[in-house]
C-alpha cells in the first residue's frame, strides 16, 4: 500500500531521515520504533505533506505523493494522530469529529455512529468541551477524529504517551480493532514491547536510519532490541 524509497528529510536544519525505506502492506500493522530524536515523526509528519522531503519517493496505491498538499494526501486515504492527541479543547465532541469530516460530501453522520460505536464513552459525552476530557479520552478522540475522513491508512504517533496503563490497553485493544475492520495502520509508539505484539512488521530507526527490521515477533527475540527498548536482555535476566 506505502512504500518509501530513499527518502532524506532535513528538519530544522538537521539531517534527520537519511536515506530510508519503509514498506506498508495493506491491511497491515506496522510499527516504527527508536528513540527519541531518531526521525520517527518527521517520518509520520513527511507523508502527511506537513514536512517536505529532501529527495526520495513515497508511493501510495502505486502514485507518488511526495510534494501534495496535505488536503490532498487526506483525499487520497491517509490521516495523522499525532502525538500529543491536538483535539480543539474549546470545541465539543462531536464538533471534532466532524471537523474531521470537512472533506467528505456525504455518509457522515453513518461515519459518527461507526466512531461512537467503537467509543462508546464518546457519544455518552458528544457535547462535553474536548478540553474537559481525561487524557485517554482525549485520545479515543483524537482517532475517532483521524477515522471521519475514511481513512485507507492511519498513522499513529504515540498514542499511549501520558496515559495510565489500564487506558494503554485499551488503546491497543482499539488499534487492532481498527486493523480488523480493514484499516492499515503505521504506529509509532514508545511502549515497544506492546507495539512489536500486535504488528505484522517491525523497523528500529536510529539518528534517521533504519537499522533492523522484521516480523513484530521476531523483533520481541532480538538481543539488542530487548537492550535498547524493552529493558530486557540475557544479561539482565542472568
Amino acid at each position: 500500500m506505502l512504500k518509501i524509497k530513499n527518502l532524506y528529510v532535513n528538519y530544522g536544519g538537521i539531517s534527520a531521515v537519511k536515506g530510508i525505506g519503509l514498506d506498508i502492506p495493506e491491511k497491515s500493522i506496522v510499527t516504527l520504533i527508536g528513540a527519541n530524536g531518531a526521525g520517527k515523526s518527521t517520518i509520520l509528519r513527511t507523508i502527511a505533506g506537513l514536512v517536505k522531503s529532501g529527495k526520495g519517493e513515497i508511493e501510495f496505491l502505486g502514485e507518488n505523493i511526495i510534494g501534495m498538499d496535505t488536503i490532498d494526501i487526506v483525499k487520497k486515504g491517509i490521516t495523522l494522530v499525532p502525538e500529543g492527541r491536538r483535539v480543539f479543547s474549546n470545541l465539543s465532541v462531536l464538533e471534532n469529529l466532524k471537523i474531521g469530516a470537512y472533506l467528505q460530501k456525504k455518509g457522515i453522520e453513518e461515519n459518527i455512529k461507526k466512531v461512537f460505536d467503537l467509543f462508546p464513552i464518546l457519544k455518552e459525552r458528544s457535547w462535553q468541551m474536548a478540553g474537559t476530557l481525561s487524557g485517554g479520552e482525549q485520545q479515543m478522540l483524537a482517532v475517532g477524529r483521524a477515522l471521519m475522513a475514511k481513512p485507507k491508512l492511519i498513522m499513529m504517533d504515540e498514542p499511549s504517551l501520558g496515559l495510565a496503563p489500564l487506558v494503554v490497553n485499551g488503546i491497543f485493544d482499539i488499534i487492532k480493532q481498527i486493523n480488523k475492520e480493514g484499516t492499515t495502520i503505521l504506529l509509532i509508539e514508545q511502549n515497544a514491547n506492546k507495539a512489536l505484539k500486535i504488528a505484522d512488521m517491525g523497523y528500529v530507526l536510529e539518528t534517521g536510519n533504519i537499522t533492523m527490521k522484521g516480523k513484530g515477533t521476531e523483533l520481541l527475540q532480538n538481543e539488542k532490541v530487548k537492550e535498547a527498548y524493552l529493558g530486557t536482555s540475557k544479561k539482565a535476566e542472568a
